[in-house]
């Protein structure tokens, strides 16, 4: 019987390639591909400064597969790439919101675009070193589990996944924890051991998401425009809201005696409202562009009580969600939650398992 084929997306760190290891000790069939979403030029900025998508990433996960004895190929997403997640990046902090790229790029390039490649070389499977799980429950539904880890835990950036994705979705780090990925790498003589973990947008290397857009959207960057406090006052003028988020309070310019916040971003009128520390909490969310996980949708009206995140780096907060509209639910929480702020995405958890998510508008 012929082992399965599986395709393992590698970025050169080391939870990528212990999920190599992992899968190959199970018997599967298994291929190193890095996708290559970068132009020659961009490739070397990002080498100058550490991104994950340099030619150092693409060197380390070649050397890795050929400390496991499997093929390895680089395959070019380039477009895809450049359509589903930048172009959606430079739109959305244009439009006044403070995207997710990762997510984007996860949905439509690492698990849409790589499955289908797959397929293409007869792979059953692909699979990531991402800290989660996936699992099939009672009903049918393929959902994303949280991993045993929460102090890694990557389930928030993969809620938009498909249940045709999931149905054919590896995760093997998802059952340990950090020190243990790197006592596997350790002990398999793996060349990436003692890398550290990529933390930043991989094509925003420098952190610096204004200046990125500067250079890279032209004119359609929207100009300087005025900070107004919540009673209306002029405080002056900003830099342009794509230098702000909801919740910012360095690097605002505004001398006003005691530190203020961002509260809301107008991208009509280019204003930035101030307000205070306060002002940045609250109970209630709104979100579209529904994707339904451990279900397949919520009948109109229905609520259920979750746990919520909003953000990544959200510890999760206890709510109850209602179906308000065909692609809407409403999000109250039992207490307030700071920065609840729109173009970032609210994902809802029934115990470990996602229920659904969608985009705060």
């Amino acid at each position: 019987m012929m082992a399965e084929r599986v395709i393992v997306g590698m970025s050169g760190g080391v939870d990528s390639s212990v999920a190599a290891y992992l899968l190959k000790q199970q018997g599967y069939d298994v291929i190193g591909v890095t996708m290559q979403v970068w132009d020659a030029s961009c490739s070397l900025q990002m080498e100058r400064e550490g991104g994950c998508c340099g030619q150092s990433a693409v060197d380390d996960a070649r050397r890795v597969c050929g400390v496991l004895g499997i093929p390895y190929y680089i395959m070019g997403f380039r477009d895809i790439f450049q359509k589903q997640v930048i172009d959606y990046f430079v739109r959305e902090y244009i439009d006044g919101r403070t995207p997710n790229p990762c997510i984007m790029c996860n949905r439509y390039v690492k698990w849409e675009a790589l499955l289908r490649k797959a397929r293409e070389i007869g792979a059953e499977y692909i699979a990531t070193g991402h800290y989660a799980r996936v699992e099939r429950l009672e009903n049918g539904r393929y959902v994303v589990r949280s991993s045993v880890t929460a102090a890694k835990d990557q389930t928030y950036a993969l809620y938009r996944l498909t249940q045709d994705q999931l149905a054919h979705t590896l995760m093997p780090v998802g059952d340990y924890h950090k020190d243990e990925v790197r006592r596997i790498a350790l002990e398999q003589h793996l060349p990436v051991a003692h890398k550290p973990d990529s933390e930043e947008i991989c094509f925003v290397t420098d952190d610096d998401y204004a200046g990125y857009l500067d250079r890279n959207a032209g004119d359609r960057v929207p100009p300087a425009g005025r900070f107004v406090y919540k009673d209306g006052t002029d405080l002056g003028p900003n830099k342009g809201i794509t230098h702000y988020t909801i919740g910012q309070r360095k690097h605002l310019g505004i001398s006003a005696g005691h530190p203020v916040f961002v509260t809301r971003i107008d991208a009509k009128t280019n204003t930035v409202v101030i307000g205070e520390d306060e002002d940045v909490y609250g109970d209630t969310l709104v979100c579209d562009h529904l994707n339904f996980m451990s279900v397949p949708d919520l009948a109109a009206g229905e609520q259920r009580e979750v746990s919520a995140k909003i953000r990544y780096g959200h510890r999760s907060a206890p709510a109850v969600i209602e179906k308000t509209g065909e692609d809407e639910i409403t999000c109250h929480f039992h207490e307030k939650v700071r920065a609840i702020t729109p173009g970032q995405s609210a994902v809802f958890y029934e115990g470990e398992h996602i229920l659904c998510g969608g985009l705060i508008r």
